[in-house]
């Protein structure tokens, strides 16, 4: 290929925004692998990245924006990919510091490389993508420290955004009984018709003001931080498991030990960037098949290059529901 699009951000006079351009290989960061995107996907992450708010998150510019990528191998370097191969690359140093999946074609580490498991299709891994791979991560991390259904219900917070719903949606299958919280009451349809058993306003949560609250929850999922992750540690059952990955709350968290020693709460942090190989891809495998959501025609929407801006307005506004997967090529 002689040019192609892509969705590079830049910061001119400190002032950090995204526009589509004509680019080369040449002008894209080193790597192994070079393959033609297919799809990449929008997580809050790049909504952040792509506007600047929140600090620095991109540490280069220009930079092709997005976190996540999915497509077809063109070359490789290293003998364990070949031309032709169907591929997944998320996290690590993509559209941070390493040009991402806003591109019509990637070049990157192969180690960063996942191949596409049989039971996926390249559109359905960027409607997982690393939302997708964080709630399954969040799942077999929880389920390794002895989570299953029996054991009681499970809330899910936050619960339209992209790695809640499909969270939901893969406990649902599982056999869990699921309580969803949001704030967006007209949401509570949809909610249930991705799985949830209940959905509770955010609004109307008394939150106390005990050290320990009555016991509600055998495990929680927890997307938001702040205030909400502090009643769930004091809410916990015996033994109860929370699985952290957000902040959209807030990062403050005010509780105190007596659920970790008396209740024995495990607070398990769920980093999705920097995953040894041999658990992502143990996920990848359980995100094509156990874990495969059964509702991802609804959670996921369909955007181009030209819709990413207000996407991320939407999503950086608490406005945006479920996922949008990114077609490069329109």
């Amino acid at each position: 290929m002689d040019t192609f699009k892509a969705y590079r951000i830049y910061n001119d006079n400190n002032a950090v925004a995204g526009r589509v351009v004509e680019t080369r290989l040449d002008d894209l960061s080193p790597g192994d692998v070079v393959f033609k995107t297919s799809h990449s996907s929008v997580n809050y992450k790049d909504a952040l990245a792509g506007t600047g708010t929140g600090g620095k998150i991109i540490r280069k510019y220009p930079l092709t924006g997005g976190i996540d990528a999915a497509g077809t191998v063109v070359s490789s370097s290293d003998v364990r990919f070949k031309p032709g191969d169907e591929v997944i690359c998320t996290s690590y140093e993509m559209g941070v510091a390493h040009d991402g999946g806003y591109g019509q074609y990637c070049r990157v580490p192969a180690d960063w490389v996942v191949p596409l498991p049989k039971g996926l299709t390249l559109f359905e891994a960027m409607a997982l993508g690393t939302a997708g791979y964080t709630a399954g991560l969040a799942v077999e991390l929880l389920e390794l420290n002895g989570l299953s259904p029996s054991k009681g219900k499970v809330l899910v917070n936050g619960a339209t955004g992209g790695v809640a719903t499909l969270t939901i949606d893969m406990l649902a299958r599982l056999g869990y009984e699921i309580t969803a919280v949001t704030g967006k009451g007209n949401e509570s349809g949809f909610l249930k018709d991705i799985g949830a058993r209940d959905v509770l306003l955010r609004q109307s949560i008394d939150y106390g003001s005990k050290p320990l609250e009555k016991t509600l929850w055998a495990a929680a999922f927890d997307s938001v931080g702040g205030e909400q992750l502090g009643w769930l540690t004091r809410t916990m059952q015996t033994h109860g498991l929370i699985a952290s990955f957000g902040n959209a709350g807030g990062i403050e968290l005010k509780t105190t030990v007596l659920p970790f020693i008396l209740r024995g709460v495990r607070l398990i942090g769920v980093d999705s960037g920097y995953t040894p190989m041999p658990l992502r891809r143990k996920v990848w495998d359980r995100l094509a098949s156990d874990l495969k959501p059964r509702h991802l025609g609804a959670i996921a929407t369909t955007i181009g290059f030209a819709d990413l801006p207000v996407q991320f307005d939407q999503m950086l506004k608490g406005g945006a529901r479920g996922r949008a997967v990114v077609d490069v090529w329109h």
